[in-house]
Formats: structure tokens, sequence, C-alpha cells
């Protein structure tokens, strides 16, 4: 009997990709491996640099930084240069900053070569997803599949490289990312043809003016305080976990994977059974308990709320993606380029904001601000569901939702 599930039909067909599309997905799989790569090594570079972990903080809060303002121009850049082009752009970016960032000889240097590689993979990642629907073979189901896959692999696999080459030497997982991107450039550069260009060209206020909307809105607000508890989570914890980069590194690999496993396999199953606004507002719930409780638990419980959260921050990341690429009828990358905009503005300010709260007041307290974050997410989600429901006309076969991906571009 032939299955009517696309992401079935997506399974099998993942596997018979041109070399185009298999050059991209493996380098989207490095890309999402530097958000989590400096993850294990956070301790030793503030050892190393004679850094505070506030100051080391600053790695995210530059690197995200740059992103977010960069979502702004990255459809501007790619309507006019090109999908390939853009690309390449981007993985020059990454490989010249990652590699300057492991000769940094101070903190200050290290976050502002951090902030040259978050413009670099804002341009590859933005693009990276558009450029793999475009050149896939097997329909969308396939790409989004594939796509999904290598955003998991990344970022399970980011923090077990940051171990095995931090644990010589802090700057070594710097290197190691460079010379994989270059690998990775040259590969596209290779494999990848020209995609075609969007008929009208993307202007800077695109993304803002989608904003406009109330769904993409209230979308993106969600999002940015679920990404402050994300993000207090992955680059608070290692300090407050204070293991060796191999044990630090095994925690987030097992992190990873359950983020993958629920972005990919449960999430769409859950979503289909209870729909996706109740799957997202109990997800938030739940993120917002468990940092909490991470916050406040023993050295094991905290280990175990750690690895827990990266299911409850994959199923966030799936449903988050199709509200905002579905909700308004803005076109995706535009849609997406606005919601990026305010989310990652979150992921620059909770690893700011986190280790100074705990100046200010305990350890715990920066795990109850993100927990407060989580719940004001789910408020949102709840007092906004009216312009967030896009999923009822869908059923009722008004239009069909967005293909699934864990990561919105």
């Amino acid at each position: 009997m032939r299955s009517e599930d696309p992401f079935d039909e997506g399974a099998r067909g993942i596997l018979r990709q041109p070399r185009a599309v298999w050059a991209t997905a493996g380098a989207s799989v490095v890309a999402f491996m530097g958000i989590g790569l400096v993850d294990p090594i956070l301790p030793s570079i503030a050892q190393g640099l004679h850094a505070t972990p506030s100051q080391v903080s600053l790695l995210f809060t530059s690197y995200f930084l740059v992103t977010a303002v960069a979502m702004l121009i990255t459809g501007f850049v790619s309507s006019r240069i090109g999908g390939r082009g853009t690309l390449l752009a981007g993985l020059a970016l990454v490989i010249v900053f990652a590699a300057l960032s492991g000769t940094s000889g101070s903190v200050g240097e290290l976050v502002g070569f951090r902030a040259g590689w978050g413009l670099g993979n804002a341009l590859f990642v933005s693009t990276s997803l558009a450029v793999i629907v475009g050149a896939a073979a097997g329909g969308s189901a396939a790409a989004i599949l594939l796509y999904e896959s290598a955003l998991g692999l990344g970022m399970a696999c980011g923090p077990l490289l940051g171990a095995v080459l931090g644990d010589a030497s802090w700057r070594y997982p710097f290197f190691g990312t460079a010379a994989l991107m270059a690998i990775g450039f040259l590969c596209i550069a290779a494999f990848l043809k020209e995609q075609p260009r969007p008929a009208r060209k993307t202007s800077l206020l695109d993304p803002l003016r989608a904003l406009g909307h109330g769904g993409l809105a209230s979308a993106a607000a969600s999002a940015f305080f679920y990404n402050y508890a994300f993000f207090t989570v992955l680059a608070f914890t290692p300090f407050v976990l204070h293991m060796t980069p191999y044990k630090s590194g095994a925690v987030f690999f097992a992190w990873g994977v359950l983020l993958a496993v629920f972005s990919v396999l449960v999430a769409p199953r859950l979503q289909e059974r209870f729909g996706s606004l109740k799957v997202l507002g109990t997800s938030l719930v739940a993120l917002a308990a468990d940092v909490v409780v991470l916050g406040y638990g023993d050295h094991t419980t905290a280990i175990v709320c750690t690895i827990l959260s990266g299911a409850f921050i994959g199923m966030n990341n799936t449903v988050f993606t199709e509200l905002a690429l579905g909700v308004s009828d803005a076109p995706r990358p535009v849609a997406s380029a606005g919601y990026n905009f305010v989310r990652w503005f979150a992921a620059a300010a909770a690893p700011w904001f986190a280790p100074r709260i705990e100046e200010w007041s305990d350890v715990h307290m920066p795990f109850v601000v993100a927990g407060v974050a989580a719940v004001i997410g789910a408020g949102i989600v709840r007092a906004r569901r009216k312009s967030l429901t896009y999923e009822a006309r869908a059923h009722a076969g008004e239009h069909r939702p967005p293909p699934r991906t864990a990561y919105a571009n």
C-alpha cells in the first residue's frame, strides 16, 4: 500500500540526491556545528584567555547579534548575486573568521572574529535551504528531511568536535571548522550550478514590512522569549556543570541527538495528533519546568535536565518554523528573515545576561529567568492563538501547511 505521508516518501528519496545537494547539505552540517562548537570549551577559553564567564559569553552574543541584523540583508544579497554566490560568500567569511578565531590573543579579538563568523553563517544558512529544495530530486519532502537531518547532525556533532579537538587546545576547534568549511566551499564551487533568481529583487525593508502581519509578529515575539530560554541552556549551562571538555561534549552531544530526533520524528506526529499550537504551548511550559529544575537540582539532575531540554527545543524549533513560514502571505524567505531578525536578538541577549544575573543574585536565578521567558512565550501563543491558527484552515482544505523544517532561515 502506498503511503500518503510525504515524509515517508521523503525518507525513501533522501539518498537519491545529486552531488550539488549533498555538497550543500554537508556544508550545512558544519555550519550548524559552529553554533554549539564552543560549548564544551567555554571554560577552557576563559582559562586560556584569562577571561570571566561573562566575557566569554560574548562569543555567543556577538555571533548572534550580527546574525540577527544580517537577516535583513541576506534576501537582498541572494536576490542579486544568486544562491550559489551567496553560499560561497558566506562560506568564505566563515573560513576566514573561524581561522582568525583560533589565532586570537585576547577575548576581545575572539569576540570580534566570532561576529564576522556570524555574518558568514547568516549568509550561508539563510540560503542553503532554498538551494537544497531547488536542486533536490524527489520533491520538497526529501529535501526538507535532508535539511533537517543536517541540522540535527550538526547540532549534535558540534559539541563533540569541540570536545575532541578542544581537549588538546581550545584553538583547535576553530581551525578544524575552517578546514571543514574549506572543503564545503570547494564542493559547492565544483558541484552546484547557479540557481534561478527570483523575479522580484528583495529590498532591505521587506522583512520588516512582513512583521506587520499579526500572525508573523506573534510567532516572532513568542520565539524571542523561547530563544532566550534555549540559549541560556546552550551558553550558560557549561559553566554550571563544571565538567571537562570531553564530558561536557558528551552531554551536549546527547542533547543534540534528542533535538534531532524530536524535531524530525516526534514533533510532526504530535502535531498531526494534537495540533501545532497545543504541542508548542505544552512544550514551552515543559521547557520552562525543565530549566528551573536544572538550575536548582544537583549535578546529576542538571545533566539529565540539560539533555532532556533538547527534546523540547527540537519540538519548539519545528513548530515555530512552520508558523513563521506559513502564517502570513509573505514569501517564505522574506517572512523567515523578519522572524529570525526578531528571535536571534534573544539568542544574543541570553548569553550576555545569564552570567550577569548570576553575579547580581545567585547561580539559580538565570534559569528562573529563562523559565519565566519560556512561560511568556507560551502565554503569547495562547493569547494570540487566533492569529496563529493557519492549520485549522489547512485541514479544512483552504491551503496546505508549509513543509516542515527544524530551522527557519
